[in-house]
């Protein structure tokens, strides 16, 4: 064993010192082991104060890695290892371990090579190891969002022109390998021909780049499936020429999903066929078309639906109109268009149709809602169709004008006995069907002067609390028959619009409620939301007429909103933005009524800065057995959330909608199980009563 003067040299112990190394030495055959005061200060002792026992190391190591460093000494000194390398866990003076590197081996033999001293150090790598730990918990939560998120992570080196494909990548394109390297053209082999240019492009990321190209395309996985994806990309400074490095993730039902939505926004959910919104845009493109022209416009009403709806219940109608939609297709050539347009009305359009023409497919469509099967609840009773046609031969012809026109032949038909049809000219409009409406339109500008047009209102509820904390109401109106019948306005507000009365009939309800209730507005006692149309909307002399009546009311603009739909917003959409934007100024509010029934509701969510949007009812009334309309109120909600706006549910006529609506964080409702519509000066009466009290309280 050397003596201590060498083993202590001045040299040798700053050496260690500044190193911050702690030397052993063991001689084997006395059994002796020296630690270095540098060993005993890494544990925090002073020099001398621990006792140089030959198994002092092994008291003080972790007992979890006692077995290792030992198989480690004894591998060495049997000669199957050239050198002793472990690591393990000392405890120090205050009770916690530190970590440490053993390296050493034998420094001295006996002639017979018989080993007889063995040397090593330990250096302190707490803080790696905490590194190390510090790195692999977030590898394991990155590992986790990967795998939760579906994304799979492959490079390219650009220097050796090696691929590598992680597992997830390798499921996602239906790859069976247990290895990450994959040929240099592998990916390029499973590219959709149709997408392949972009992708590659997508892909082709310039050396020493740092922006992240992202990209969707679809691949043709060997199966022959066909998968949409979307990748990130970008360059790292990794290797020899760098790495283009990617993550890929499967997002084929994302699109499929987007799709079906794509599809409910313009098609009724019941028969599939077009909605009123995606017809009405898809007749104004046909009717630009010169091409196209002569259009055929058909208005078809059935006949006895109600009958057979009280008959045989609201199923058997579904079924009905699910069979007698099937026919009205199955009956039209392949350039025609059908929709449903609501209840029990559709419409039709057909290109470079003449009269003959549509004479052949009126009677087709009657046989086809005549031989409609209805299922076994209706045994007897057959429907049958009063079907009306209009003919657009001039480019300038309105969507509302060819509509009214079929509309009103439609009238006809039904005067002249049912299941047939009648084409539009200046005698139908004389007919019955023109003069009701001419007559009611007529009524309609007297009611608004002799006090037979009432106004009416439904509260809007939030969700979970009492209307009186809120006190918002929809304001409606009502007009009163000379016989004393009340009218609603899904009968008087398509007069209104066609004989363009109704920017003069919004005028007038705007008006009206602001002077009688001003005043409660005013007090914070109530809120009165109006409905606009598309002829309001366009009228430039609006804001005027507005600012006008607040401030002749004194209402607070701020208790003030207005409904707009998308089919009014449609029409105008440049007058659609002003009027939100001056909305906005004034601290209006703003909804979008019927969200989600026309493709371009979120176009229009994204476009306006609207207040709140209101779920088109058709989506919330069958909310409870739908898993579908679930779907679709639910990502409508979610990304209204998203961007600021409040979500209200239309239609809210049972007690399990209300409840999933609440469940699905819907806000607001409205509808006959919360509100039924009543006389807007009771509601409002109820509203002030509620306010004093609770100013009194």
């Amino acid at each position: 064993m050397a003596d201590d003067n060498k083993r202590n040299g001045k040299f040798w112990a700053l050496a260690l010192d500044r190193a911050q190394l702690g030397l052993w030495d063991w001689n084997l055959s006395t059994g002796d082991c020296y630690y270095s005061p540098t060993w005993s200060k890494m544990l925090g002792y002073e020099a001398g104060e621990l006792a140089n026992t030959p198994d002092l190391w092994l008291k003080l190591t972790h007992p979890d890695d006692r077995q290792r460093a030992q198989e480690s000494g004894d591998r060495h000194i049997a000669g199957l290892v050239d050198s002793i390398e472990t690591e393990l866990r000392l405890r120090h003076k205050d009770g916690h371990w530190v970590w440490v590197l053993d390296r050493g081996g034998i420094v001295e033999r006996d002639a017979d090579g018989k080993p007889l001293r063995l040397m090593g150090v330990q250096t302190d790598i707490t803080r790696q190891k905490e590194a190390e730990a510090a790195l692999e918990q977030i590898n394991v939560r990155f590992r986790l969002a990967l795998a939760a998120s579906g994304t799979g992570i492959w490079h390219f080196d650009i220097g050796t022109q090696k691929s590598y494909w992680d597992a997830r990548t390798r499921e996602i394109f239906g790859v069976v390998t247990d290895h990450d390297e994959v040929a240099a053209d592998f990916w390029h082999t499973f590219l959709h021909p149709q997408d392949k240019e972009v992708a590659e492009r997508a892909h082709d990321v310039p050396v020493g780049s740092e922006g992240v190209a992202a990209v969707q395309y679809r691949i043709v996985r060997r199966d022959g499936e066909i998968r949409h994806v979307e990748s990130l990309v970008r360059f790292i400074a990794a290797g020899s020429a760098g790495q283009i490095l990617g993550t890929v993730r499967d997002i084929t039902e994302e699109k499929k999903r987007a799709e079906e939505l794509a599809f409910a926004a313009r098609h009724d959910a019941l028969t599939g066929l077009l909605n009123r919104a995606a017809f009405d845009r898809l007749l104004a493109e046909n009717i630009a078309m010169a091409e196209r022209l002569p259009l055929a416009v058909f208005y078809v009403d059935l006949d006895y639906f109600k009958a057979l709806n009280d008959y045989a219940g609201h199923a058997a109608g579904d079924v009905a109109l699910k069979s007698v939609a099937a026919g009205i297709l199955a009956s039209l050539p392949a350039s025609a268009h059908a929709a449903r347009l609501g209840g029990d009305e559709f419409a039709l359009l057909v290109p470079n149709c003449n009269d003959a023409c549509a004479e052949r497919l009126a009677r087709a469509v009657l046989a086809a809602v005549r031989d409609a099967d209805l299922g076994p609840a209706v045994t007897s009773r057959r429907l049958a169709a009063s079907i009306g046609i209009a003919f657009v031969r001039d480019r300038n012809m309105s969507v509302a004008d060819a509509l009214a026109c079929a509309d009103d032949a439609c009238y006809a038909a039904k005067a002249g006995g049912r299941n047939r049809f009648a084409v539009f000219s200046p005698e139908t409009t004389s007919g019955a069907g023109g003069l009701n409406a001419a007559r009611l339109a007529a009524d309609l500008v007297d009611a608004m002067e002799d006090g037979r047009l009432k106004l009416f209102g439904q509260e809007i509820h939030r969700l979970g609390q009492p209307w009186e904390d809120s006190r918002h109401v929809e304001v409606l109106a009502r007009l009163e028959a000379r016989t004393g019948n009340m009218i609603p306005p899904g009968d008087f507000m398509p007069v209104a619009e066609r004989f363009g009365l109704a920017a003069r009939l919004d005028r007038w309800i705007i008006r009206t409620a602001l002077t009688r209730h001003g005043d409660a507005m005013r007090a914070g006692a109530i809120a009165l939301d109006f409905n606009l149309s598309a002829q309001t909307l366009s009228d430039p002399q609006l804001w005027d007429f507005v600012d006008e009546a607040i401030a002749e009311s004194g209402a607070s603009p701020s208790a003030v909103g207005f409904e707009i739909t998308e089919t009014a917003a449609v029409t105008n959409f440049d007058a659609a933005a002003e009027f939100v934007r001056r909305a906005r100024e004034r601290h209006c509010r703003v909804s979008l009524d019927d969200f989600g029934a026309g493709m371009s509701s979120f176009e229009y969510l994204r476009r306006f800065p609207i207040d709140a949007i209101k779920i088109d009812g058709s989506f919330v009334e069958h909310i409870a057995d739908s898993p579908f309309d679930r779907e679709i109120v639910s990502a409508i909600t979610g990304i209204a959330r998203s961007m600021g706006a409040a979500v209200v549910a239309e239609k809210v006529e049972e007690k399990n909608a209300l409840e999933i609506l609440m469940g699905m964080g819907v806000a607001y409702g409205q509808g006959y199980f919360l509100h039924r519509p009543e006389p807007l000066e009771t509601i409002v009466a109820r509203a002030r009563g509620g306010a004093r009290e609770m100013r009194a309280g």
